[in-house]
């Protein structure tokens, strides 16, 4: 095969995952194209809750303003209503997305990056018109077919869907970011392990102005609790607001071993009608879909010059709120170190640490988001429509009765909700992953967790964690977080001022790709004092931080007259993979 190529990269997939992969490998000015069988992006909501995470992987890429401007903001997110319907009873709430009292501080604290609600379509339109103005190449109508891959590149298969034309390109590098349904993961054979399509859901997108009945409780999710409705693993149904509040979907479970219902638009009426509690005339309803439950991930994500990565790889539900966040922050990871690869910045083995970084990162979601969908059974058990009970009428009476059975069950709804904190309150899982891989350098003495790690962050500078957020203060006075002066494409080494051993050895080095920031100069002042906590090291240390935001490695003290800066951090250097 020859060393002609047509493009340094190709992606399958338009979707969250390729688009912001494909937008951060334009940033670094790589040359990538995109490939969707379709004629366009996503066609109904999916994806909708942006979490600290993903909008810190916007804020990096340049455009967390521009999702912020046409997303639905966290403070409108509101609560998780549990209610017999919209004017009916409301039997509980569910306070979501750290909007609550008792955890908006943890996530003021934890980001700079507020959560939004903006749908998918939406969401991967931004994507795709700022990586298309930034070089990268999009061909839709064009559906992948196969690909063969050499020593030195992989030549890719087309279909052109409108002339009905095959051809083929040449590139250093495949990714496989094409769903669940992935045609590039399944022709590299890479071994998934769980189970598909566990369980059934009819969803139903429409249009009807509610905000009658929702605007007084504003809400995201209204949970309904309805004997028709009760099936599966969730026990309710579901309005989700797309657009507050006269967009939506509505959602209940459905039995797969009877097969998939032929759900009528009569029978959707009908069932709007109980969910909000009285007739809704003025309805027009979109669009009918059935999708099913997947418990699904891969145990590898590349070989050799092919890579896969989004929904392709972690298959799962929902719940928990971690799909479309769970792909961006896969593509995040993946991005810089192919760039790097491809500059010449970092040798070929460096892209070995994505499959280390990311596959048990996408294990534990999977895990999550059905564990989420598991625990209803707790709120199941509180209604009793599997204990006997027919009627709305019956489970009030059963939850609200002024007698010791009324307790009991009273108390089992409170425990109920404080297991659904790990769904709709769990920052850790979002923001406490630790990488170990040969692009991080591990510390010998493991990490202890002071508070549960799937519910609260725990800031640390250990490599292998996501750098804390703190505020800095710059030679204007303007607040500046630690997460601004990272990234951006580039490794950024921390010290303190008492560190200028660091500042010389980087500059000596004089590396395309390291900066160098002494926190506590003019442009960087500590004045709240907070970096000096949460850095965890002496101000003549140092922390190496990633393009991806994440620690490569840390020295927590540099004291040592004698201290050999210069071949300790090129050392650093060469071990995590890069080239000098």
């Amino acid at each position: 095969m020859t060393q002609h190529y047509d493009t340094d990269v190709l992606i399958i997939g338009t979707g969250p995952a390729g688009s912001t992969l494909g937008l951060s490998l334009a940033n670094y000015g790589i040359k990538v194209q995109l490939f969707t069988q379709f004629s366009w992006l996503a066609n109904s909501p999916r994806a909708h809750i942006t979490n600290q995470r993903a909008m810190e992987v916007l804020r990096d890429l340049g455009i967390e303003e521009q999702v912020k401007e046409i997303a639905t903001p966290w403070e409108q997110m509101g609560e998780s209503l549990i209610t017999t319907s919209l004017i009916g009873e409301e039997i509980a709430r569910l306070s979501a997305w750290g909007t609550g009292d008792e955890r908006h501080g943890d996530y003021i604290k934890g980001s700079p990056c507020p959560l939004v609600d903006l749908i998918q379509p939406k969401m991967e339109a931004l994507l795709v018109k700022n990586a298309a103005e930034r070089g990268a190449i999009y061909n839709f109508n064009t559906e992948y077919l196969s690909h063969i891959q050499d020593e030195h590149g992989v030549t890719a298969t087309f279909l052109n869907r409108i002339t009905n034309t095959e051809f083929n390109l040449r590139a250093k590098y495949l990714i496989g970011m094409d769903g669940a349904k992935s045609k590039v993961l399944e022709q590299l054979d890479l071994p998934l392990e769980g189970i598909m399509a566990r369980a059934g859901t009819v969803y139903v997108t429409f249009k009807a102005d509610l905000q009658k009945y929702v605007q007084h409780r504003p809400a995201i999710l209204q949970w309904i609790v309805n004997p028709e409705a009760s099936f599966g693993d969730l026990g309710m149904g579901l309005l989700r607001a797309i657009t507050p509040w006269n967009e939506w979907i509505m959602g209940w479970g459905f039995d797969i071993s009877k097969g998939e219902p032929q759900v009528t638009e009569e029978q959707v009426r009908a069932r709007l009608d109980a969910f909000v509690g009285e007739h809704i005339e003025d309805v027009e309803i979109q669009k009918i879909s059935y999708w099913y439950v997947n418990q699904t991930w891969a145990t590898k994500y590349s070989k050799d010059r092919v890579f896969c990565g989004g929904d392709a790889v972690h298959r799962h539900p929902p719940s928990s709120g971690l799909g479309s966040n769970t792909c961006m922050q896969d593509a995040f990871n993946l991005g810089w170190k192919l760039a790097y690869a491809i500059k010449g910045w970092a040798i070929s083995s460096l892209l070995d640490s994505y499959t280390l970084e990311r596959a048990p990162v996408g294990k534990q979601i999977v895990a999550r988001a059905n564990q989420s969908r598991f625990d209803y059974k707790h709120l199941k058990d509180v209604f009793g429509f599997d204990q006997g009970i027919t009627t709305q009428k019956q489970m009030l009476e059963r939850i609200f009765a002024e007698d010791d059975q009324g307790s009991k069950i009273r108390e089992q709804l409170f425990k109920a909700l404080e297991i659904k904190n790990f769904e709709f309150n769990a920052q850790g899982v979002e923001l406490n992953q630790r990488y170990q891989s040969n692009a991080v350098i591990s510390e010998s003495i493991p990490e202890v967790f002071e508070k549960d790690e799937q519910l609260y962050l725990q800031a640390t500078t250990r490599a292998g964690a996501k750098v804390p957020h703190t505020w800095l203060i710059n030679a204007k006075g303007q607040k500046q977080s630690t997460l601004d002066i990272t990234g951006k494409g580039r490794f950024t080494l921390l010290t303190g001022l008492s560190g200028k051993g660091w500042k010389q050895a980087v500059e000596t080095l004089n590396l395309p790709y390291l900066d160098v920031i002494q926190i506590g100069s003019r442009d960087y002042r500590d004045v709240y004092g907070t970096w000096n906590i949460k850095s965890e090291i002496h101000e003549s240390g140092a922390v190496l931080v990633r393009p991806d935001g994440y620690i490569a490695w840390r020295y927590q003290d540099s004291t040592n007259i004698n201290f050999d800066y210069e071949n300790t951090l090129k050392a650093v250097l060469k071990q995590i993979q890069l080239i000098l």
